[in-house]
C-alpha cells in the first residue's frame, strides 16, 4: 500500500514571538523515542511536513532524526506518517527553534543542523521572526558535536546571506567557507527545493562546521 499523507490546512506562517509560541515544553525521554538513542542525532529547523526526514531516516538507520516544527498540526500529521512507516530513528516535536531549543538539545548527540528554505519575512519590521538568530547560532554551537555541520539552504538571497552572516559573526563558525555549495549535500531533496529546481530557479546552500565549541 502506498502512503497516505494527511492533508493539513494551516496558516502558512506564524509569528514566532508570539506569547503562545513561548510557553515551555517537556523534554521527552530520548530513550523512549528512539531505539537507539545514542546515535548520532541530524536535527530539521523547520521540518514542516516532514517528507525530508522520512525519506533521510529510512536511508540512514545509523542516524537518528528529529523535526522541530512550530505549527502543531504538521507535527501530528507527520509523527503518524512516521509510524505508518515503522521508523523508530525518527521523530517530530512541536516547538519554537528560538524558545525551547537550548533545553531540548540537553545531552543529545547533535552531529547535523539543517534549515532548509524557512521563512523569509520580507517586511524589515519582520526580520525580527526570522529563525536564524545570533542566539540561535549559540545554542548550536554550544549543543553540536565537535566538527559538526549546519546545512542552509533558500531560494531568497537575502534570506541567505543573512543567515550565513549570523553563523560567520559567531568565532565558532566564523572560519567557515564563505562561498555557496555547488550542489546539496543530501540525497534527498525538500518539496520546496524540488519546486524551486523545477522553475529553473537557483538554490543558495551553505555548509558551517563547528571548528572550536
Amino acid at each position: 500500500m502506498g502512503d497516505r499523507t494527511t492533508v493539513v490546512r494551516l496558516r502558512q506562517h506564524v509569528n514566532p514571538l508570539s506569547r503562545r509560541f513561548q510557553q515551555e515544553v517537556a523534554v521527552p525521554d530520548w530513550s523512549r523515542i528512539y531505539a537507539i538513542a545514542s546515535q548520532p542525532l541530524h536535527l530539521d529547523i523547520g521540518s514542516a511536513r516532514g517528507t525530508f526526514l522520512l525519506q533521510m531516516a529510512a536511508l540512514h538507520p545509523e542516524q537518528n532524526f528529529l523535526g522541530l516544527e512550530i505549527r502543531y498540526p504538521l507535527v501530528v500529521a507527520a509523527n503518524e506518517r512516521r509510524d505508518r512507516h515503522g521508523l523508530l530513528n525518527l521523530h517530530y516535536l512541536w516547538g519554537n527553534a528560538n524558545a525551547h531549543l537550548g533545553r531540548l538539545l540537553q545531552g543529545v548527540p547533535l552531529q547535523t543542523v539543517s534549515i532548509q528554505f524557512p521563512d523569509p519575512w520580507f517586511k524589515r519590521r519582520h526580520h525580527k521572526r526570522r529563525v536564524v538568530t545570533p542566539d540561535l547560532v549559540a545554542t548550536l554551537a554550544q549543543h553540536l558535536c565537535p566538527g559538526g555541520r549546519v546545512i542552509l539552504q533558500s531560494d531568497v538571497l537575502e534570506v541567505a546571506v543573512a543567515m550565513v552572516q549570523q553563523f560567520r559573526a559567531h568565532p565558532a563558525f566564523a572560519a567557515s567557507p564563505p562561498d555557496w555549495l555547488p550542489q546539496s549535500p543530501w540525497p534527498v531533496t525538500t518539496e520546496r527545493e524540488q519546486y524551486v529546481l523545477a522553475q529553473g530557479l537557483p538554490v543558495y546552500r551553505w555548509q558551517g562546521v563547528l571548528l572550536r565549541p
